[in-house]
């Protein structure tokens, strides 16, 4: 079982979320039960993920929600990708979550591969 709190991926995914609420709240109201429930609920799913599988009981499952972890971050690049041709968000909004999003897919494709 690992700490989950003491990981700076689980840290920078819970921060990312918080940026991300605060992104969809200026989205239109019609998006409600389409892409701003979809964006949020892939970008909580990323640190949820990690934390839950820190509670397992082996690497190779730690490593199998991490790669949940990671599924999901694409996920959500995508979807910043679409709400930007949209016009949903800005090119630098866009580029500024984006740019976070890669930090934290690094981080988890190395926290993966040294779980191996």
């Amino acid at each position: 079982m690992y700490n989950y709190k003491k990981l700076n991926v689980w840290k920078d995914s819970v921060d990312l979320v918080t940026e991300i609420y605060v992104l969809t709240n200026d989205f239109p109201e019609r998006e409600k039960f389409g892409l701003i429930s979809q964006i949020n609920r892939c970008s909580v799913s990323i640190p949820s993920n990690i934390a839950e599988g820190a509670g397992r009981n082996s690497k190779k499952e730690f490593s199998l929600f991490l790669g949940y972890a990671l599924a999901s971050s694409f996920e959500l690049e995508t979807q910043l990708i679409i709400s930007n041709n949209l016009k949903f968000i800005s090119d630098e909004q866009k580029e500024n979550h984006v740019d976070k999003l890669n930090m934290i897919q690094r981080k988890l494709h190395s926290l993966i591969k040294s779980l191996k």
